[in-house]
């Protein structure tokens, strides 16, 4: 099968595509491909000629980190979590996240997602201890892995405006549980980085790999 990749080499040069052959192997991950073309040390493109080792992110390979993020085949989604055995197409093709700058290849730069918390003062004042109530809605939230598929396939964040998209909207919800009461600055940040932005188109949901109950944290955040 082929295997075509953008490829960036630094965060300021143009974006190229690059092309590979691969044995494919319906029980491989994207994520272990990328791992065996990386193997050698003389990687070589389609037509034979060699190049750098191709720039990606992993760690835990269990779909629990995140960092494995990539649009495959126009769909976001973690590398470690799609198998081979269901792309239907004679190509794979590989992209970096689009709302994200790109550092080199597939990998990108999420920490806008915690600069966006820390903008929006959203964090837990006075501790208010587990009582029992709403854990498993906490639980399923604080599964969240920051991997920036919501962000990707929101119709309405954009880089450098106020709406900070789903995960925002699922911390609110947490921090808004474990505070003994829910700060006013944080009331503000929600309505104002979420709450307003926000369509409902709720692409966000259909595209998370941990299930993340977005609206149900959306109704108790409008309640609240």
């Amino acid at each position: 099968m082929k295997v075509r990749i953008l490829r960036q080499d630094d965060p300021v040069s143009k974006p190229y595509w690059q092309e590979f052959l691969y044995e494919k192997k319906a029980d491989q991950t994207i994520a272990g491909m990328l791992d065996e073309l990386n193997y050698k040390d003389d990687i070589k493109d389609i037509t034979g000629k060699p190049v750098p080792r191709i720039q990606w992110e992993c760690s835990c390979l269990q779909g629990m980190c995140g960092g494995c993020a990539m649009v495959i085949n126009g769909t976001p989604a973690l590398a470690c979590e799609t198998f081979l055995r269901d792309i239907k197409e004679d190509t794979v093709v590989l992209e970096p996240l689009r709302k994200f700058p790109t550092i080199a290849d597939l990998v990108v730069d999420r920490s806008v997602i915690h600069e966006n918390l820390m903008k929006a003062d959203a964090y837990i004042e006075e501790y208010k201890g587990y009582n029992g109530d709403g854990y498993e809605h906490m639980y399923l939230v604080g599964r969240c892995l920051k991997c920036g598929l919501c962000l990707e396939v929101c119709p309405n964040y954009k880089k450098g405006e106020q709406f900070y998209g789903a995960v925002f909207a699922n911390d609110s919800y947490f921090i808004s549980e474990r505070s003994r009461t829910m700060p006013g600055a944080a009331k503000r940040s929600y309505e104002k980085h979420f709450e307003q932005g926000c369509s409902k188109s709720l692409s966000c949901m259909e595209i998370c790999p941990v299930n993340m109950p977005t609206l149900a944290s959306i109704s108790a955040m409008n309640r609240k």
